[in-house]
């Protein structure tokens, strides 16, 4: 059974920090492209962030310069790095992952998902 589960969100401050992990099982990891989505009330969800398999990485605008994502395959866990955080950035965010034949690119659907960590930012 897939299974991907994240943790490390809260509340903070504006201009705070968090890390975001998300364990998986279930499936060959190393295979996988990841990523990292959020959906405020009311939005749409937006990707913020991908890892393919050769941890090549693309991120939303609006997070460019200070979220960093990574993956440890031997943990077989994703993490999300964000700082200096804004209102603006308080979202339930869930990681995602997406069979991939490419290695350093994320092209198709994500098929599976968590069931999401939320990040509260006050001003």
């Amino acid at each position: 059974q897939k299974q991907l589960v994240e943790s490390g969100g809260g509340s903070v401050q504006a201009g705070g920090s968090l890390r975001l992990s998300c364990a998986s099982s279930g499936f060959n990891y190393v295979n996988y492209c990841l990523g990292w989505f959020r959906q405020a009330p009311g939005k749409e969800r937006e990707a913020v962030a991908t890892i393919a398999r050769d941890s090549t990485t693309t991120y939303t605008d609006s997070v460019k310069g200070r979220f960093t994502v990574s993956r440890d395959n031997g943990k077989r866990t994703l993490y999300l790095q964000m700082n200096s955080l804004k209102p603006e950035d308080t979202a339930m965010y869930y990681c995602a992952a997406m069979w991939s034949a490419a290695s350093s690119i994320c092209a198709g659907n994500f098929d599976y998902w968590g069931q999401g960590t939320q990040v509260t930012v006050s001003s």
